[in-house]
């Protein structure tokens, strides 16, 4: 099994159960923005706690690991739990918003894509991808989240809503952050021409 299986696997199980969700984090990265290798799909899952009942039993086989404690602590917590993919080493990151307004925005803006010829999915827009690049970048320092942005707009560039992204940007407290961000890619941009 590989990324796009378990991404497939998954967005059957939460679009059968009527759970809204968005895919974010490296697959929407790399969808978005350039190839890079990660061996878990992130997807954002607003799960009611009726509902992880419905998803562990999904999950409930010999292929699949998933923690019910966990899963029902991520959700009252509004954090994340796993499901794990044992014989590949894959796993889905299970995040649980906290539902502010840039949470319902993401919702309201996500996309349906077609990330492999056999299905469709929902994923976060190329704009809230970054601004939550910017906030993992700021949270833990991870230089990975500045690359993926950078590739990103690399490849994005000309599609993406800027005003959207600096007023979130502002909003979040990561404004500074996306500037330096954005004459880092246009440094990067000029220095291959």
């Amino acid at each position: 099994m590989g990324p796009s299986d378990l991404l497939r696997r998954v967005v059957e199980v939460l679009e059968a159960l009527g759970v809204p969700y968005l895919v974010t984090g490296s697959t929407a990265t790399i969808f978005y923005g350039e190839p890079r290798f990660t061996v878990d799909v992130d997807v954002v899952v607003d799960l009611p706690p009726d509902g992880v009942s419905d998803l562990i039993a999904a999950f409930q086989s010999d292929e699949y690991y998933v923690d019910e404690d966990s899963a029902r602590r991520a959700v009252a917590h509004r954090s994340q739990f796993n499901i794990i993919h044992p014989s590949s080493g894959l796993k889905i990151d299970v995040i649980i918003p906290e539902g502010g307004p840039f949470d319902r925005s993401r919702f309201r803006r996500a996309r349906r894509i077609r990330p492999d010829p056999t299905f469709e999915a929902t994923f976060a827009s190329p704009e809230d991808v970054i601004l939550k690049k910017l906030l993992y970048y700021r949270e833990g320092g991870s230089e990975k989240h500045l690359r993926d942005i950078t590739g990103i707009l690399a490849v994005s560039s000309q599609g993406l809503d800027r005003r959207y992204i600096l007023h979130w940007a502002r909003k979040l407290d990561v404004e500074d952050l996306w500037r330096t961000v954005v004459e880092r890619a246009a440094r990067s941009s000029s220095s291959e021409h």
